[in-house]
């Protein structure tokens, strides 16, 4: 299980950028794995803003191919091969993304000096990414666009008097947890033994762009630590958000209170929208958990079940 599970919101908005919010790009970290979750216009700006480098990004993840969703990996790219990058990097998407990420990262002259792997990803399997699991829902939107659901893989956890009554060597405990046991001078030790239960793993959902699908987002992110979904504009510009595509803050709030989630963020505001407390405001008349998502807001995802203290 990982010691770190930390989101950093590196750009929280819609459409087109505005001189204080920028496009969609969120960082999930997952112990040494960086995780990027959409790259929007600028986002290799707001990575130097924070304290994170675009070189340690390991995967990005692609909620689907609008500009304002993914043009910010073009730059990013030729940043990595101009800074010399050698580590490989996973891109996972949507249907059709090979495609079109071969046309966008052939733009302009410039020499790639590492390998970019692209994967589309079929809805509902489960993907074992090492630390953590991912798994894709298709969202309703326009174009081909998904969902992402990343959870942290449970941790039997050990129970030292067990381990001392039994005399089991130390250096023998991950061995045991990982293949649930282990001989060792003629004795055989096994998980079953030493084992004091299970540490649920932790989980953040990502909408992406979207409709309201209530049953459906709903049941995907269930019990999830972290919600964040979309929230273009709040509930006086329905049913028009809806036929663009995109949820008000009051439906978001809906999926996020019948999932049963700890935290709901909202995030992807119009740039029409000056006054985000509106959004917020609306949001926790349905949902008390309800957070605006910031520029360079970071959040580490605590273990077990209270809610933490609101940082907005």
């Amino acid at each position: 299980m990982a010691s770190l599970f930390k989101l950093t919101f590196l750009g929280t908005g819609g459409s087109w950028p505005t001189p204080g919010r920028a496009m969609p790009a969120i960082v999930l970290q997952v112990d040494s794995v960086v995780n990027l979750l959409d790259c929007g216009e600028g986002t290799q700006k707001q990575l130097m803003k924070s304290a994170l480098s675009f070189m340690d990004i390991d995967n990005v993840f692609i909620s689907h191919f609008h500009g304002d969703h993914f043009i910010g990996l073009i730059g990013l790219v030729q940043s990595m091969s101009f800074n010399d990058r050698k580590k490989p990097l996973t891109v996972f998407c949507p249907e059709m993304g090979s495609r079109i990420l071969s046309n966008a990262l052939s733009v302009g002259y410039y020499r790639l000096n590492f390998d970019i792997t692209v994967r589309e990803l079929d809805p509902g399997t489960e993907y074992d990414l090492g630390e953590f699991t991912v798994t894709a829902m298709k969202a309703d939107h326009p174009v081909p666009a998904y969902s992402y659901r990343f959870n942290e893989k449970d941790l039997v956890k050990i129970d030292r008097s067990k381990v001392d009554a039994l005399g089991v060597p130390d250096k023998l405990i991950e061995t045991i947890r990982k293949n649930g046991f282990t001989e060792h001078k003629g004795i055989k030790y096994t998980l079953d033994q030493i084992s004091a239960g299970i540490r649920k793993g932790r989980s953040v959902v990502y909408s992406g762009d979207t409709r309201p699908m209530q049953d459906e987002m709903s049941g995907f992110a269930k019990d999830a630590d972290v919600l964040i979904h979309e929230t273009t504009t709040d509930s006086s510009f329905e049913p028009k958000v809806n036929e663009f595509g995109h949820c008000s803050s009051g439906q978001a709030a809906s999926i996020a209170k019948a999932a049963n989630v700890k935290r709901f963020y909202l995030f992807h505001y119009s740039p029409r929208i000056g006054d985000l407390r509106v959004l917020e405001k609306e949001a926790r008349t349905i949902f008390q958990e309800s957070y605006l998502s910031k520029e360079l807001l970071e959040y580490s995802v605590p273990f077990g079940s209270v809610p933490a203290k609101s940082d907005s």
